[in-house]
């Protein structure tokens, strides 16, 4: 094993505290090549694709590498922003807005984003913020629900960043918050206000993005965290049972996935004479391809075609003040213990001052 040089310990020196706000990834760009590089990190993944190599590889790269690119990037070219990727974008936005609500608290956090597949990785944020001088990281996942294939995929990257590092950083690890009451409330604030302003529909679907149903019997609990996400959503919005359904998006093969799927119940629901739906995706807290283009394009045609009437999607909570508020809670209870405040650690207030001191002489 070799370690990564590391520069000569500076004994006294402030210790810094760092959050890694991570989320799924995306392509560089809407195009077959940048797809073909992204999707191949993507389902090289065993935690997202536990089929043997040996199996699964000729598959990936003799068929699916070759076919899907291209498909994938006019999917992503129908949602692609000025600024780039949505994902990209609102993850971007909500790591910036966290480290101001924390700033405003009194906390003096790095926050910085990355993404568990696509740029930035996961290890070159981690590198910059140990050339930076962190001694303590928080890594916050934008996975309110655990799964195997996304939250340990994160710990995954994290630790064999890990594999190569001589002095390592002191590491914690938020698994989960699909029952944290700030982002139940922050994800009821937005549909309340989509339903002020459009009106209610006879229906709302709670859409989760899908995993193979093989994970649940193996141990997975995103299957339930799910279905306690929306049963409390549905509490706080006042919703009796007959009011609202949980379905799963975004199946991929031939295998038996969490059901029910979203698409099939959306057109049963029409056949059986539904005429309006609320979709929303409280599995996300980033609107990007599978809301924006699998719900909002495509579902939203299947259910009209089906005979529904109208079709409203209910935007991901993305940089409302109640989901960052909530954000910032979760982060702060995860911080507690470290010197995240200038007065909490003696050695940064003094530094404080003399960067004080220093501009003041230079005025």
């Amino acid at each position: 094993m070799t370690f990564s040089p590391e520069p000569k310990i500076s004994h006294g020196r402030a210790a810094r505290t760092a959050i890694v706000f991570c989320n799924l990834g995306t392509p560089d760009e809407p195009t077959a090549p940048a797809l073909r590089r992204y999707l191949a990190e993507f389902l090289s993944d065993s935690r997202v694709v536990e089929i043997p190599k040996l199996l699964w590889w000729p598959i990936l790269h003799g068929i699916i590498l070759r076919l899907r690119p291209a498909k994938s990037a006019a999917k992503y070219a129908s949602v692609w922003l000025p600024e780039g990727s949505p994902l990209k974008v609102w993850t971007e936005k909500q790591a910036t807005l966290l480290r101001g609500y924390l700033g405003e608290r009194g906390h003096q956090v790095t926050v910085r984003y990355a993404m568990r597949y696509g740029n930035p990785s996961i290890a070159s944020v981690l590198d910059e913020l140990k050339a930076e001088g962190a001694t303590r990281v928080l890594v916050l996942p934008a996975y309110p629900q655990y799964s195997g294939t996304t939250t340990a995929s994160v710990a995954d990257a994290v630790n064999t960043w890990a594999l190569s590092v001589r002095q390592l950083p002191e590491f914690r690890f938020v698994n989960r918050y699909h029952d944290d009451p700030g982002y139940i409330k922050a994800l009821a604030k937005t549909i309340r206000a989509h339903w002020l302003a459009h009106g209610q529909a006879e229906q709302l679907v709670m859409s989760f993005h899908g995993v193979p149903e093989r994970t649940l019997y193996l141990g997975d609990p995103y299957h339930c965290e799910c279905h306690k996400t929306a049963r409390l959503l549905a509490e706080e919005l006042g919703l009796a049972k007959d009011r609202y359904t949980l379905t799963f998006q975004s199946r991929f093969g031939k295998a038996k996935w969490l059901e029910p799927y979203t698409e099939p119940t959306l057109v049963a629901l029409a056949q059986k004479g539904l005429k309006s739906v609320d979709l929303v995706c409280p599995g996300f807290t980033s609107d990007c391809l599978e809301t924006l283009e699998e719900i909002n394009m495509e579902a939203r045609e299947a259910f009209l075609h089906a005979g529904g009437e109208r079709f409203e999607y209910i935007p991901c909570v993305n940089d409302s003040p109640e989901w960052i508020r909530a954000l910032a809670d979760l982060a702060e209870r995860h911080l507690q213990g470290w010197p995240t405040k200038v007065a909490d650690n003696p050695m940064e207030l003094q530094a404080s001052r003399e960067r004080a001191l220093a501009l003041g002489a230079q005025d």
